[in-house]
């Protein structure tokens, strides 16, 4: 499995743009047949910064994610909230738990 952690720092005053431009964009990755795990959270402390966490069922999977019209309309959107390049680490995963039933 392909893990992916990203960071956005967002402009001081965006995280409401920011926010509902991910929710719109959840409602489609959802429907991602490799996508495993997508979770979008803010950083406790720095709270203008949405820490993103992926994982795919492989590396098709992520690069199918990034080649989708929903996944390029939120990068076009993210240009007008972020406030620099986000910082993306790509992972390749070795053991994991879940306890979500």
């Amino acid at each position: 499995m392909i893990s992916v952690i990203a960071r956005i720092p967002l402009q001081p005053g965006k995280k409401d743009e920011a926010i509902k431009a991910v929710k719109t964009l959840m409602e489609s990755v959802r429907t991602e047949e490799g996508t495993l795990y997508y979770s979008v959270n803010v950083d406790r402390k720095n709270p203008d910064t949405l820490v993103f966490m992926e994982r795919y069922r492989d590396m098709d999977a992520l690069k199918s994610h990034g080649g989708t019209p929903h996944f390029k309309k939120f990068t076009e959107q993210a240009m007008t909230f972020a406030a620099s390049q986000p910082e993306i680490t790509v992972m390749e995963e070795i053991a994991s738990i879940s306890n979500d039933q």
